[in-house]
C-alpha cells in the first residue's frame, strides 16, 4: 500500500475526483506501481458516491505521463510470458475508465507521449497547457505503440494517425487541439481554473442521467447505425423514466434551479 499512495494520489473535493500519477522525477512513467495505483483509484472513484467528475493529471510540470517506464525495475528482464501478461493491466485501465460511470477528464501539463498519450486520449476530455507536447516516440526505440492505437484511432483519423505512429514526430497543444485530440490548449497559468470550471460544470448535472449518457455513447460507438438507433430509442426511454428527468423539466417549468435526487 505505501507504494501505491507513494505512485498515485487519490483526494475528493466538492464532487471531482483527482488521480495524481507522483513520480515526476520519472516524467510520471508508467511503473507497476503506478499502474496498480491508477487502477485502485479508478475503483475507488467508482465506488464513491461523492464523486461525480473525475481528473486524471501528472505531478509537476514537466509531464503528464511520458508512457511506459522503459528504465524501470524489470523491463527487460522478465520473462516473455510474465511481460505478456503484466500488458494486461495497461488494458484493463482502459477498460476501467470506458465503464467508470462518471466522466474523466484528463489534466495536461508538459510531455504527453506514448502510453501516457493513449492514457489521455482514454479519457472523456482533455484540458492540456498550451507549451504541452503530443506524441507517439515510440518507432524511434524500435516498439510500436500497439495497445494505445484503440484509443488513438477513436480520436483522429487514420492518415494522420498513421503520420504520427510511423514518424513518432511530437505535436503541439494547438495543433492537438486542431485535430480533436483534445479540448482545448490554455496558458499554463489558466490550466487549473479551466479543469476546475469543467468539472465542476459537468458534476452540477444529475450523476444519473450524465452516466446513462456516458455509458451509452460507449456502447453504442461501435455499433452498426440501425443497432445504435435502436439500442440509443431504449436508452431515451430509459432517461425519461428517471426521477431526474422528470426533477428537470419540473424546474425549467417553474423556473428554477433542479435538485437532483441521483436516480
Amino acid at each position: 500500500m505505501a507504494n501505491e499512495a507513494a505512485a498515485v494520489l487519490y483526494e475528493v473535493a466538492g464532487h471531482v475526483g483527482r488521480l495524481t500519477i507522483n513520480r515526476p522525477e520519472a516524467r510520471n512513467a508508467l511503473s507497476p506501481e503506478v499502474m496498480d495505483g491508477l487502477l485502485a483509484g479508478l475503483d475507488r472513484a467508482a465506488a464513491d458516491p461523492e464523486v461525480r467528475v473525475l481528473v486524471l493529471t501528472g505531478a509537476g510540470d514537466k509531464a503528464f505521463c511520458a508512457g511506459g517506464d522503459l528504465g524501470g525495475r524489470g523491463f527487460l528482464q522478465k520473462g516473455f510470458a510474465e511481460r505478456h501478461h503484466e500488458r494486461r493491466g495497461f488494458a484493463d485501465l482502459f477498460r476501467r475508465i470506458n465503464r467508470l460511470g462518471k466522466p474523466v477528464i484528463a489534466r495536461v501539463r508538459g510531455h504527453c507521449l506514448a502510453g501516457g498519450f493513449g492514457l489521455a486520449l482514454g479519457c472523456d476530455l482533455v484540458v492540456a497547457s498550451d507549451d504541452s507536447s503530443f506524441g507517439t516516440p515510440e518507432v524511434r526505440r524500435g516498439l510500436m505503440p500497439m495497445m494505445i492505437m484503440a484509443t488513438i484511432f477513436r480520436n483522429v483519423g487514420r492518415k494522420k494517425g498513421m503520420e504520427l505512429l510511423l514518424t513518432g514526430e511530437r505535436i503541439s497543444a494547438a495543433e492537438a487541439e486542431r485535430l480533436g485530440l483534445i479540448n482545448c490548449a490554455v496558458p499554463a497559468a489558466e490550466l487549473d481554473a479551466r479543469v476546475d470550471e469543467l468539472a465542476a460544470r459537468i458534476a452540477s448535472m444529475s450523476p444519473a442521467v450524465v452516466r446513462l449518457g456516458r455509458d451509452a455513447f460507449y456502447a453504442m460507438s461501435d455499433m452498426g447505425f440501425d443497432q445504435a438507433l435502436e439500442y440509443l430509442q431504449a436508452m431515451l426511454t430509459v432517461n425519461l423514466g428517471t426521477d431526474d428527468a422528470a426533477e428537470g423539466v419540473r424546474a425549467f417549468l417553474e423556473k428554477r434551479d433542479p435538485v437532483w435526487k441521483g436516480r
